[in-house]
């Protein structure tokens, strides 16, 4: 192995894997994606050593790991990572200046791994990374997708999706551990074996391969593994007699059911297909992580399967790994031989669970059909977890109030829109049946008192007509679809579930789970998102970084956050803000360049940089940032060239996020942007003033360039929609200023980095319910300004596009897709309000620079390794375990 820190050797090695370990022709070695190769092969024999030595270290230590499962994984690229966390930048750019290219060069050659879309995914690849540089024990579980979600083309009709390509050519990241996998089944059915075991038996085997990325930590040995499952089949379930007989597509046909599983992330459920499909990936990856845990466990203590929840913590990532509950206690009881009870009080120490949502049709629900066809011995456990557990609502709750419990019963139980459990139905049916007959009794005892009283006076009483009955009491059985509520099964199975933000998980204890927080409120935490500091500063804004350390002294903010704060002290000092302005400008420089060079829009780097970058959703409220920048442009179309540059700060808004390929509604506000965006950006009375861009595909590379360059950042959804976030985390880090609503993390960066730090507007999640109520009855009034900007967009001033159903959803009192769900309209008047005093702020450069560093100097509490350690200290029960 070459000596990592020495550029010759460095120079020596890369030149080595060019020709020695090519992917490429004699003819092609010496192309910028030969040299990308080469280069990323030579990192990785560095990062293999320190591999094999942490999980030699792990096996011999055998601490507790954390198992974090999730169905993303957003990674962006891993050359310049790799480099910064070894600390091998320096020596790597110096060889290859000798070997005739650039580092900056070969970088863009590197494809992003199209494992994640959004905030879930890119969560978790931060967590992977300070679990790595805090030196804990642990693994990341997901899927490898061939194609991603998808790739995003703009053009004058919006949106286009295509598949993402980054396996097209061999991923030098990845190692494949042929050793490594495990047999997956679908469909079948149960059988009861001799030994008293349920059998699972016949159905669909497909054999599930590991593929390994590895995670460095930042200046630590210890390099932990994302570990990715792919689908085959196996030679011996190849059909060769039928393929010989020319039956060639019934020959491939699990081979091609095996290809499909792990072709696409989130493919569209719209279809019975698509729901069989995304369920059966959901499966996958549980099946697959929970039998190489459990190898891996028992290679290291034997059976002693009681050990499991203090070696091994299994985290949640969302709802979309829940069946890993159920996967535990089929392997645990149906190949392990442990009892229920046993394997039960095993799987809920060990599972926890954190809830990303407060959406309704994002906490999933699978048909009970569904999930009994494909799996069906997963559905006798969950139908067994949700009797036992129901049999503990009752013992809880008790039968003093039939109304209430049967209410409780329903929202908390797993198995919505099935019958009670027999026994329980009896037991209600009983209660009610002896209630009814005491509450005839004592209805009998009080009118004899009442006749012996009137006869003693003397008053004759009036006889009952025959034949009357009191209507029996009905009680609150709602009968709905029969569905898998996984939400409720993760809380059920769970020693722990987290929000993951302070207003979120309140949200969650006193509205989403209220139920289960009043069962178990020991079980309730929060744990505030956090993203990398290396990534997210260090690595991708090195300008700034260095005026950082030098003021501070050190890099040390870089593995302690909380350090920044030291810049606060010098937040007015003239040669600091001089330093600051100049590393943001040659940021704004970079990104201008980039957005000229992938839309052909040019961008002028003295105006200010106004960023939303995100999922595009209407509860993220993209269409209320546009329909703001149309009253802007309306205004300045209607004033001279004088009162335009009094009252606006030039700007450029700039945009980026992907759209699901069947949410039109959320395409249709991509097509709305790209629409005012070419009409503003070639008007020649507003020039510089304003610009609209769309950026095309965006992702981690993309944020890399966006964020270090931005200003202000819109964070401005429907307050109590958004979990978290965490692009607010990243923009506050970079030092740009916020504009958003009290949601999620917002919250809190608002708290740490001061009011006046913060641009706020926007209803309370506390009134949102009843403002929605009152846009049901009639009651809502729209601002004069919102229906003037709606009427100019109808106008056709943007264009032939019938906006009709994209603006007519803002109006209406009721309705699907009408009723303005979302409350743009009224934020509006508080939003356009705010801009204006955005605008005020930005022309005071030295104010707006000292915000800028104090967003910097507070964002501290936002590092990803602060909310790991809280995870390890508070529910995975961790400790540091540094390679030597």
């Amino acid at each position: 192995l070459a000596d990592s820190t020495d550029v010759l050797s460095v120079a020596s090695s890369v030149k080595y894997h060019k020709d020695f370990t090519p992917l490429y022709s004699p003819a092609a070695s010496s192309s910028p994606q030969a040299a990308y190769v080469a280069t990323a092969q030579s990192v990785r024999d560095t990062l293999i050593e320190r591999w094999n030595q942490t999980a030699d270290h792990f096996n011999k230590t055998n601490g507790k790991e954390v198992a974090y499962i999730s169905m993303e994984f957003l990674q962006g690229r891993a050359l310049l990572n790799a480099l910064g966390n070894l600390e091998l930048t320096g020596p790597y750019s110096d060889a290859l200046k000798k070997l005739g290219v650039s580092l900056e060069d070969i970088v863009e050659q590197e494809p992003n791994a199209a494992l994640g879309n959004g905030g879930l995914g890119r969560l978790a690849s931060c967590f992977l990374d300070s679990i790595a540089t805090l030196n804990y024990p642990g693994f990341g579980y997901g899927l490898r997708y061939k194609y991603g979600l998808f790739r995003q083309e703009i053009t004058d009709e919006g949106q286009k999706e295509y598949a993402e390509n980054w396996l097209e050519t061999e991923y030098p990241w990845e190692v494949v551990r042929h050793d490594i996998n495990y047999p997956v089944k679908f469909f079948g059915h149960v059988e009861d074996g001799p030994d008293g075991r349920k059998k699972w038996v016949g159905g669909e085997n497909m054999k599930a391969l590991a593929y390994d990325l590895p995670i460095p930590g930042y200046k630590t040995k210890n390099t932990i593994s994302l570990r990715m499952w792919s689908t085959e089949i196996l030679a011996s379930d190849f059909d060769l007699a039928a393929f010989n007989a020319g039956e060639h597509d019934r020959a491939v046909a699990g081979q091609a059911s095996a290809n499909k599983l792990c072709a696409v992330l989130y493919p569209g459920d719209g279809s019975y297909e698509g729901k069989l499909l995304r369920l059966k990936q959901q499966y996958l990856l549980c099946s697959a992580s929970l039998q190489d845990i459990l190898a891996r466990f028992e290679a290291r203590n034997g059976q002693n399967w009681q050990l499991l929840p203090q070696k091994v913590a299994l985290q949640m990532n969302d709802t979309h790994p829940t069946l890993a509950a159920p996967e535990l206690m089929r392997i645990l009881v149906d190949e392990k031989g442990l009892s229920w009870d046993e394997a039960w009080k095993i799987t809920q120490g060990t599972v926890a669970y954190t809830n990303h949502t407060v959406l309704p049709e994002a906490l999933e629900k699978w048909s009970q059909d569904l999930v009994k066809k494909l799996l069906p011995r997963h559905f006798q456990i969950i139908q067994r977890i949700d009797e036992e557990f129901i049999d503990l609502v009752v013992r809880t709750v008790g039968l003093g109030d039939l109304p209430l419990l049967v209410n409780k019963i329903q929202s908390m139980r797993v198995l919505d829109g099935s019958d009670f459990p027999p026994k329980v139905k009896a037991l209600i049916e009983a209660k009610q049946k002896e209630n009814e007959e005491a509450e005839a009794a004592a209805e009998a005892a009080a009118k004899e008192a009442a006749v012996a009283k009137a006869a003693e006076d003397g008053i004759e009483v009036e006889k009952e007509p025959k034949n009357s009955k009191k209507e029996k009491e009905e009680l609150p059985f709602v009968k709905g679809p029969e569905v898998v509520r996984m939400a409720n099964l993760c809380v059920i199975a769970g020693h722990a579930v987290n929000g993951v933000a302070e207003i979120h998980s309140d949200i969650v204890k006193d509205e989403v789970f209220n139920d289960f927080y009043q069962l178990w409120p020991e079980k309730f935490q929060n744990k505030t998102n956090g993203v990398t500091p290396r990534r997210w500063m260090r690595f991708c804004n090195p300008e700034l970084s260095a005026v950082i350390t030098k003021w501070l002294g050190s890099e040390d903010w870089v593995l302690d956050a909380d350090k920044l704060a030291g810049l606060a002290k010098y937040a007015d000092n003239a040669d600091l803000q001089k330093e600051w302005v100049a590393a943001k400008r040659a940021r704004k420089e970079t990104l201008a360049a980039w957005v000229k060079e992938k839309t052909g829009y040019t961008l002028n780097p003295e105006v200010m940089f106004d960023i939303q970058v995100k999922r595009i959703h209407e509860y993220k409220r993209q269409l209320l940032n546009i329909l703001g920048v149309v009253y802007r442009y309306k205004k300045m179309k209607e004033m001279s060239p004088e009162e335009r540059r009094a009252r606006f700060a030039p700007r450029a808004v700039i945009f980026g996020g992907k759209a699901f390929a069947t949410y039109v509604q959320a395409k249709r506000i991509v097509k709305f942007i790209v629409d005012v965006g070419r009409t503003v950006n070639n008007d020649p009375d507003i020039g510089d003033l304003l610009k609209v861009v769309f950026v095309p595909d965006y992702n981690v590379s993309v944020a890399e360039v966006l964020i270090p360059a931005s200003e202000l950042s819109q964070h401005i959804s429907t307050a109590g929609m958004e979990a978290s976030g965490t692009s607010n985390m990243k923009f506050s880090m970079n030092g740009c200023i916020l504009i958003g609503t009290l949601d999620g993390a917002n919250v809190e960066i608002r708290e740490e980095v001061g009011e006046d730090n913060f641009f706020l507007f926007g209803a309370r999640a506390e009134e949102i319910a009843g403002l929605r109520i009152q846009r049901a009855e009639g009651k809502f009034v729209p601002d004069p300004r919102f229906e003037e900007v709606k009427s100019f967009v109808r106008s056709g001033v943007f264009g032939s596009y019938n906006y009709d159903e994209l603006i007519g959803s803002l109006e209406g009192n009721e309705g699907y897709g009408r009723a303005d769900y979302f409350l743009v309209g009224y934020d509006f008047p508080s939003y356009i309000e705010c801009q204006e005093k955005v605008d005020e702020a930005y022309r005071n450069k030295e104010k707006w620079t000292r915000s800028s560093i104090l967003n910097t100097a507070y964002s501290g509490k936002f590092s990803s390794d602060r909310t790991i350690r809280d995870y390890a200290n508070e529910i995975w029960g961790l400790e540091g375990s540094p390679v030597p």
